[in-house]
């Protein structure tokens, strides 16, 4: 079971974009998918609203995520945050890697 949070970073002006892309270039990005029990860390843009990114942000089990947010990088992501006035939404999910029969049929591998 993992946990799966979806943030979406809203800014103006391509603040978002400008966020995300000096989390990657910083190196914060690679050394958070370096972290014991992260799955997943990506961040994507919606085409339907192109100041908002969305960060897809995957962690085998609670206790994986309590140490990344109480580790240092928070405060470097914090700072990064408070320089783009980022504002957010946050939605967290529990896998359910049982794939049903029905539900099946409609994924092409």
């Amino acid at each position: 079971m993992s946990i799966t949070v979806n943030l979406r970073y809203k800014g103006k002006n391509g603040a978002a974009i400008a966020f995300a892309k000096e989390m990657i270039s910083s190196g914060t990005v690679e050394a958070i998918r370096k972290e014991a029990g992260n799955l997943r860390y990506e961040y994507y843009t919606a085409l339907e609203d192109p100041e908002t990114v969305l960060l897809i942000d995957s962690w085998d089990n609670q206790e994986a995520i309590d140490i990344h947010h109480a580790s240092p990088m928070m405060a470097t992501i914090a700072e990064l945050r408070e320089k783009y006035d980022l504002h957010m939404t946050v939605e967290r999910f529990v896998s359910d890697d049982n794939i049903s029969d029905h539900d099946a049929k409609f994924i092409r591998k």
